[in-house]
């Protein structure tokens, strides 16, 4: 028995099925006796016609309800009913008291009986508007059911469909009716059945609709996923009870293509607008490598590796592999050292591994033949991961190899057993030179790589290769730099003759390593040593140019054996040449005319001063640098007085000299201002901090340099820093044989007598022969070219220096005697016999000099004939 459903006239019992058409349609009843007057009247007729029992009992049924132009008609029809016909029939009815009629009701009277005998009639009314309803509903609903571009179904409420519609029908095949009494689970797969069953018997016991219920499936006899878009609602009868739920359904497969497509597209924007942030933020190789994986992994793919060629990381000059037009030119063919740079994984299973190529010595040759029997089979992980740091090379027929020599994408397959579904091995390509390979590896479960997927590792893959190769390019450029910046400087421990030297030297800008400040230290004839520091003004690698060949002049303007003050002269002419077309010469106007730029490059300060360890007396000239400072034992250091003069580049103002003796062990600073000066403290303050770290002098002179650097503010990356200390020691009295000669012929067996018992004094024996020999050659050209009394003096250090003195301003000057000619060929032996000769001007003339090694017990090496016969 069914539930029972209240009405206007009382409880109605019902056991029809939900649905019926008595649900709908109102059925009146009453009779009419022998006499034509109404005996019975129901209660469904009191709420049609509007009039109760009461006053409807023992009326006459056509006086009472029937227009007065129809009574007579009605009449003979009772009559007729009352003699055993049936009729049936519309009639137009009117409430008792109204003269319009209210309705048209469709009757049907059927002859009857009574106890007696006696003829009688039963009359079924039914309201005819109800029933134009129902056919005008029944009529809508079949042409918006059948009709309807929607897949529309309807379930009962056993949740079986009861009625699908021809759309729906046209998608999961047969008629219309061949779908009643299926359920969901004939049409979805279980998971998706289920959620849509769950949701069917949710609308129907509470009554909330479910709108845009997202169902994935596929239509029968196909394999393309489809995703509909459900929405359904409880469907009532006319008495109001649930008859079960009505289910529409939109393919909406384009729909949710686009969306995804246009989410997808949103993604890739966002992930190369996060790799143009991310993505070479550093110039180091390794660090761009790992970026590029923070950014793919997970936004892109699950996990992800780089390899980049070994020679790439070793700095080699080749590029690793260059593609050029049809013909696919590698490093390698490929196959090269690759290093394992950068790993990133966002997934925990420990069987998720990215591109194991299979080791060196593998047989190649199988997966070469595979590959000639057109084997599609792309296989490149095979044997375990590849650690992170390790080399490794890819077989040439693997994917990763094909990659790298051809410049296009491959994409790999997951290997049997692996989580991993599929690989894209990305080749990195900059400027048309592949740099490495990137393989990007999506876990099973996780969404297909498609083309666009492609495309964005292709773009993600090159501007990390753009940011590889660029620092690539600044590595070798700054290695360059570097060996430029480190051959312009002296070696980390230079020497000199009566003198112990420390230095330093930090580049302002540690990103290039290379700057303008320079230091020398420059061996000069009779043991003396030029020391020299110089800035320029300007930073990088310009500056470090323009250093370079201001440090080569002054080299070579040392080997003069000039003044310090005329060394600076001439450098100042050099560097006012420097920036001009071919070098010329030019003006301090029209230098100061070519702008700031170029003016700052070749400007320059240096202070230059050479030091004699026999007299320890050592002559400073200043060319606009900051003063030496000094400090003799006992005392406080202080800053030297010299004039310091114009930077190097101005011109026009001559440079003084200051002689300065100095005390044994005194200590001597020559530096440029990126050591005392900077945004933070004034120079005065700067130069007061470094007297004050060189209060303790008597240290080693390393740990001194070493303390002076750690005091100081030698951080602040403002200007580059340079610092030379020298502790003078001076020649010893012993170590030097100084006598003068008066000008007459046998001064020449005097000088031979002197040097040969100077030598044996020394334990020189060794070199008695050759050095008597050189020192009667030069004491003799004296005599012949020179002028006034002659000076004799022997040098012991390092090395042995013999000079010879005299008033003369005429050099003599080395060349090839003629075979006629008797003489001629005392400077061919001077040249052929010493390790170096030469001769420099005095304030009183000249000198005269040669310099042999002293002996290491093997004795000295005796001039072949060949060289004794080159002087005739």
């Amino acid at each position: 028995m069914s539930e029972i459903p209240e009405t206007a006239s009382g409880v109605v019992w019902q056991s029809s099925p939900p649905g019926s058409i008595y649900d709908y349609i109102r059925v009146a009843s009453f009779s009419i006796g022998p006499d034509g007057l109404v005996e019975q009247w129901s209660r469904r007729a009191v709420e049609l016609f509007g009039v109760t029992a009461e006053d409807a009992m023992g009326k006459d049924p056509v006086e009472a309800f029937m227009p007065a132009d129809l009574r007579e008609r009605g009449h003979r029809r009772v009559k007729e009913i009352l003699d055993g016909r049936e009729w049936t029939g519309l009639v137009p009815f009117r409430i008792p008291g109204e003269d319009r009629p209210r309705g048209i009701a469709e009757m049907y009277v059927m002859p009857s009986e009574t106890a007696s005998g006696r003829r009688a009639a039963l009359c079924i009314v039914v309201d005819v508007r109800a029933l134009r309803r129902i056919e005008t509903d029944l009529a809508a609903s079949q042409a918006i059911f059948g009709q309807s571009p929607f897949g529309f179904l309807l379930f009962g409420t056993d949740l079986t469909v009861k009625r699908a519609n021809r759309r729906f029908a046209t998608v999961f095949g047969g008629s219309a009716d061949d779908h009643r009494g299926r359920t969901v689970h004939d049409y979805l797969p279980r998971g998706e059945a289920d959620r849509m069953t769950a949701a069917l018997r949710k609308v129907l016991e509470t009554g909330e609709s479910v709108a845009d219920l997202q169902i994935v499936g596929a239509a029968p006899g196909s394999t393309d996923r489809r995703q509909w878009s459900i929405n359904l609602y409880r469907v009532h009868g006319g008495t109001g009870r649930p008859v079960g739920v009505a289910g529409l359904g939109i393919d909406v497969t384009r729909r949710h293509n686009a969306a995804r497509e246009a989410a997808s597209a949103r993604r890739n924007l966002a992930l190369l607008n996060e790799a143009g942030a991310r993505i070479g933020t550093s110039l180091d190789l390794e660090a761009t490598a790992r970026e590029l994986l923070a950014v793919a992994v997970p936004g892109f793919c699950d996990l992800a590796a780089v390899d980049l060629y070994q020679g790439l990381l070793t700095g080699d000059e080749a590029p690793p592999g260059r593609m050029g037009g049809s013909h696919d030119v590698g490093y390698g063919a490929g196959s090269a050292e690759l290093r394992r740079v950068a790993v990133a994984s966002a997934v925990s299973d420990s069987r998720v591994q990215v591109g194991r190529p299979r080791a060196a010595g593998d047989d190649d040759e199988a997966a070469r033949a595979a590959g000639a029997a057109g084997a599609d089979r792309e296989v490149c992980c095979d044997d375990g991961p590849i650690e992170l740091g390790s080399v490794h090379r890819y077989p040439f027929n693997s994917p990763c190899a094909g990659a790298l020599r051809t410049g296009r994408v491959h994409t790999v397959p997951g290997a049997d057993g692996s989580l991993v579904q599929s690989t894209l091995v990305v080749p990195m390509v900059a400027h048309d030179t592949v740099v490495g390979l990137v393989q990007f590896s999506r876990a099973k479960g996780s969404e297909p790589f498609g083309e666009r997927d492609r495309a964005l590792a292709v773009e993600l893959a090159a501007r990390a290769a753009v940011c590889i190769d660029n620092a690539r390019l600044y590595r070798r450029e700054h290695e360059r730099a570097l060996i430029l910046q480190r051959s312009l400087l002296p070696p980390g421990d230079p020497e000199a003759a009566g003198l112990d030297i420390a230095c330093r030297y930090l580049p302002g800008t540690a990103a290039t390593e290379v700057g303008g400040d320079w230091f020398d230290v420059i061996q000069l004839p009779g043991h003396r040593t030029a020391l020299v520091v110089g800035d320029v003004m300007g930073r990088g690698l310009r500056a470090a140019v323009a250093m370079g060949e201001l440090r080569t002049a002054v080299r070579t303007l040392a080997q003069l054996d000039l003044e310090p003050a005329e060394v600076l002269s001439h450098l100042d002419e050099i560097a006012r040449g420097l920036g001009a077309p071919g070098g010329t010469q030019q003006s301090a106007r029209t230098h100061k005319a070519r702008g700031p730029e170029l003016s700052e490059v070749y400007l320059a300060t240096c202070v230059y001063a050479v030091y004699d360890p026999v007299t320890r007396r050592c002559t400073f000239a200043n060319a606009g640098h900051l003063p030496p400072v000094l400090v003799e034992p006992g005392e406080e250091a202080l800053l030297l007085d010299v004039p310091p003069g114009m930077p190097l580049g101005v011109g026009g103002e001559p440079f003084e000299e200051v002689e300065v003796e100095l005390p044994e062990g005194a200590l001597l600073a020559l530096y440029t201002d990126g050591l005392v000066e900077s945004r933070d403290h004034p120079l005065d303050e700067g130069l007061s901090a470094f007297r004050s770290a060189l209060s303790n002098p008597g240290r080693p002179l390393e740990d001194v340099c070493d303390h002076v650097l750690s005091t100081l503010d030698t951080r602040h990356g403002e200007d580059d820093i340079a610092l030379l200390m020298a502790r003078i020691q001076g020649l010893p009295a012993e170590a030097v044989g100084d006598w003068r000669l008066p000008r007459e012929p046998r001064s020449v067996g005097r000088a031979r007598e002197l040097a040969r018992a100077q030598l044996t004094t020394w334990g020189l024996e060794a070199l008695v022969d050759t050095v008597e020999l050189l020192v009667s050659e030069l004491v003799t050209n004296a005599l012949r070219y020179g002028e006034g009394e002659i000076r004799l003096r022997l040098l012991r250090d390092r090395t042995l220096v013999c000079e010879v003195w005299d008033a003369g301003l005429v050099q003599p000057r080395r060349r090839r005697a003629k075979d006629t000619d008797e003489g001629g060929r005392g400077l061919q032996l001077v040249g052929l016999l010493s390790a170096a000769w030469g001769s420099r001007r005095t304030p009183r003339g000249k000198t005269v000099w040669f310099e042999l090694p002293l002996p290491d017990g093997d004795g000295l090496a005796e001039p072949t004939v060949d060289q004794l016969l080159s002087m005739f």
